[in-house]
């Protein structure tokens, strides 16, 4: 690592490739290479998709919500973090069934 230095993106993902090789999720790889399997961002992908998902579940507005997961990802605007919710069918069903559920209550989605 960097001596005093921000961890380099570089080295933040050979380290977690390093770490998933040690816990078996990657097979070992000669000559410094990562190999395949997760990847950093995949994590960052699964926190936005489950924290979204909770917040269907548990009856909470996303629109209010989004605002919170937008900054913590660093995304400039919440409409660069709403795409989760058409990456993941799952996700989708949930926003789907709200849309409906309010649609017949007849009020705002």
């Amino acid at each position: 690592m960097e001596e005093g230095q921000r961890p380099s993106d570089c080295g933040i993902r050979y380290c977690f490739a390093k770490v998933c090789q040690a816990i078996q999720l990657r097979d070992q790889q000669d000559f410094h290479r990562h190999g395949r399997g997760p990847r950093i961002h995949d994590l960052r992908h699964t926190f936005a998709v489950r924290t979204i998902m909770d917040w269907y579940r548990r009856g909470l507005d996303p629109d209010r919500e989004m605002s919170k997961l937008s900054t913590y990802l660093g995304h400039s605007d919440p409409d660069h973090t709403y795409w989760y919710i058409e990456a993941v069918p799952e996700l989708l069903q949930l926003a789907a069934e709200r849309a409906e559920r309010s649609l017949r209550a007849g009020g705002p989605a």
